[in-house]
């Protein structure tokens, strides 16, 4: 079985993306994940969330927004990291203009994607003009090295480079615009394309053989602290993307998939991208899920399955027409979300199921009989059948569970405190495990700290085999990754204080590294 190891652990959900160093250019980079892998061990910490790291879409910023659901986003490579780069000089060949934009974007507070993306795009087209000449040309080692690469990883690489040369030529347009014999992918025209544009489809091969090589670096470094990478893999893929230029007979088109109704929404959500076609997926034995699953126990030890129910039961938007879900009978959803489970769950990476929101009871069954543990998020943890909702203690969790005092998605754990109704605070200030880790004094009148301490040393105390704070919880900071269901500027450009190579520098981070260790020596997450 994939279930969560017995031993108890703890860790913090930091996008990669708000990481960044003072090497890094202006966003958190795979390089970054090593000075945070080592604060987070000595912290206590055994486990690194992100949020996923996909190639986001042109003019996107959301990382739920993907070109692809196998290619890392080129805009995380490391570029102080890139041999070829530096044997250009580094930062010293930008130009007046760019390093003024470098320079910009390092002191922002924000990440400034439009800018960054840029930059570092100049920069690794140069890289790869140098490569090419260098190495390839040449068939160096390196050269073999990315051929091997390549070669290995074809089975999702080949569709990947193609689909975003063709894309490149076509000067942006999505797929579904371009010549017929492009968009049905016939042989002879993608035989055409690889001939034709050969430079342009292994410039694409390079930028993934790059992150690959980085990332490995990285995970081998987190593993040496003892801490675990877990990722996110996305419910879907945008509709212009290489995944659905592929596998077209896997998604319909012309129906938007979405949420119901729920707590974030009253109309529920509509994410614009196609719905699956599952009949269509099974006919190919789940191939490209296969892939997916694959693809992401090579990159993570772990990874979040977002919108869960989603796989048992998908909501469907038709452009004309009601919603509806798909399958339609609980007992066809059963099997299908059961058999998409098992899928991500052969390759041997852990799974964990975000299954917020409306959850039917049997999809919660069929995650207890497959041993995958589903969130328990302490402001939503109620006994919603019982008479006054009273708040579920921490101690009463299950075991095989993930406690957490939020998610990207929910504002920060002391904003909804500090708005919360005496309704809420009451029942939460008389829990049994409130009362124990605040030696009977409870959460009234006291400061804002003093709750946040509380409230985690609440998760940490639970029964649950793991505990996952975003980062902001950790610290008691009001930042938000982002607001659901909206597109604004602020959504996910959230990145931390300070440097992350300087953490040890900083009294408050000390101070929370501090607190954490202590609580995971105290709760035996170790």
């Amino acid at each position: 079985m994939n279930a969560l190891p017995t031993r108890r652990r703890a860790g913090l959900l930091v996008p990669l993306f708000s990481m960044p160093s003072t090497t890094s250019w202006g966003i958190g980079d795979i390089a970054d994940l090593a000075p945070v892998s080592a604060w987070l061990a000595a912290a206590g910490q055994s486990v690194l969330q992100l949020l996923p790291i996909n190639e986001m879409a042109p003019a996107q910023q959301s990382p739920y927004s993907a070109i692809s659901a196998m290619a890392i986003d080129p805009i995380f490579i490391s570029l102080p990291a890139v041999e070829d780069w530096t044997a250009l000089g580094g930062e010293g060949c930008l130009s007046a203009d760019d390093r003024a934009s470098l320079d910009e974007v390092r002191r922002a507070r924000d990440v400034r994607y439009d800018t960054v993306r840029r930059l570092k795009q100049k920069a690794l087209s140069a890289a790869f003009d140098r490569f090419y000449e260098h190495e390839w040309k040449r068939g160096t080692d390196r050269a073999a090295s990315l051929k091997t690469f390549a070669d290995a990883e074809a089975w999702w690489l080949d569709d990947y480079a193609v689909f975003r040369t063709i894309r490149d030529r076509e000067q942006g347009r999505p797929w579904t615009e371009w010549p017929t014999l492009l968009q049905q992918r016939a042989a002879d025209m993608l035989g055409y394309v690889h001939r034709t544009f050969q430079r342009d489809v292994l410039f694409f091969q390079y930028l993934q053989w790059l992150a690959g090589a980085q990332w490995h670096r990285a995970r081998a470094t987190a593993a040496s602290h003892g801490v675990a990478l877990f990722g996110d893999l996305p419910f879907m893929v945008d509709a212009d993307s290489a995944d659905v230029w592929a596998h077209q007979s896997c998604f319909h088109l012309d129906i938007t998939v979405g949420a119901p109704p729920d707590a974030f929404s009253e109309t529920g959500q509509d994410w614009g991208m196609p719905l699956y076609n599952w009949e269509g997926m099974a006919a190919d034995d789940f191939r490209w899920l296969k892939h997916r699953a694959q693809r992401s126990a090579d990159l993570y030890d772990g990874y979040r399955v977002d919108h869960l129910v989603g796989f048992y039961r998908t909501y469907g938007r038709p452009r004309d027409g009601e919603p509806f879900f798909t399958p339609a009978k609980e007992s066809e959803q059963v099997l299908l979300g059961e058999r998409v489970l098992s899928t991500f769950k052969e390759p041997g990476a852990e799974i964990i199921a975000e299954d917020l929101g409306i959850v039917p009871d049997y999809v919660r069954e069929s995650l207890r009989q497959l041993e995958v543990p589903g969130f328990c998020i302490l402001r939503w943890e109620r006994w919603w059948h019982r008479a006054g909702q009273p708040f579920r203690d921490p101690s009463e969790y299950p075991v095989l569970s993930v406690a957490a005092s939020g998610t990207h998605d929910t504002e920060p754990l002391m904003t909804w405190w500090s708005s919360a109704t005496d309704e809420d605070r009451k029942p939460l200030n008389e829990l049994t495990t409130v009362l124990e880790v605040t030696e009977g004094r409870g959460l009234c009148d006291r400061s804002p700290a003093d709750v946040r301490d509380a409230l985690i040393q609440a998760l940490y105390a639970s029964a649950s085999g793991l505990v996952l704070l975003p980062v902001q919880d950790a610290f008691g900071w009001c930042d938000r990754i982002n607001v659901p269901a909206t597109i604004t500027p602020e959504n996910w450009t959230f990145r931390l204080p300070w440097p992350t190579d300087r953490l040890d520098d900083v009294p408050e981070a000390r101070d929370c590294q501090a607190r954490l260790s202590a609580w995971t020596a105290k709760y035996s997450r170790r």
